[in-house]
């Protein structure tokens, strides 16, 4: 039982990680971009445009949105664009922070599955004056081993996919959004 329980012991530390990629995928902004782009998309853009920043402005949590609306009431066009950019450049180290962690996850949690259940077959099989119920809790602990490591490696493996496709949506809706926000600045005076 041993060699099963250091299998869940690495399987949670690999489930965790990869949680916390999947949470860091799924916002990896304060505000939910498809949102405000839908409403900065009325009659009133300028006016909720105006009251964005001023709420964003107060408000800690959201630094990369400040940069990103405070990049809009630049005057010089070089310079605006050059701050636009350099926000987006952030975003794309904010949804490429722990990417590959899943997928190494996966190998980590099934590797020491294998690896404790091999352990737990040698040590239950390897006695030679061992009876038939010793080599029977010898290969249940070495099947607990084992699964518990399969299980960690099927979520790993499905929070790398989802994030992949999550990345890919929340880059595309930033994209629309940084659009929109361009089309407001060129609309107002300078």
């Amino acid at each position: 039982m041993l060699f099963t329980l250091g299998a869940a012991i690495v399987a949670l530390a690999c489930v965790l990680a990869s949680g916390r990629r999947l949470a860091w995928a799924v916002a990896p902004i304060a505000l939910e971009p498809r949102m405000l782009l839908e409403a900065l998309s009325g009659d009133r853009a300028d006016a909720l445009f105006r009251a964005l920043t001023a709420t964003v402005a107060s408000d800690g949590g959201m630094a990369w949105e400040r940069d990103l609306l405070g990049a809009f009431d630049e005057s010089d066009e070089r310079q605006r664009d050059a701050l636009v950019n350099e926000q987006l450049l952030e975003l794309e180290g904010r949804l490429a922070r722990f990417s590959r962690v899943p997928r190494v996850c996966a190998s980590i949690a099934t590797s020491a599955g294998l690896l404790f259940g091999s352990l737990a077959l040698l040590q239950g099989l390897g006695n030679a004056e061992a009876d038939a119920s010793e080599n029977q809790v010898a290969l249940s602990s070495a099947l607990g081993a084992v699964a518990v490591g399969i299980a960690a490696t099927a979520f790993c493996v499905a929070v790398h996919v989802r994030t992949g496709r999550l990345a890919a949506q929340r880059r595309a809706a930033i994209d629309d959004l940084v659009a929109r926000l361009q089309r407001l600045r060129s609309e107002r005076p300078a």
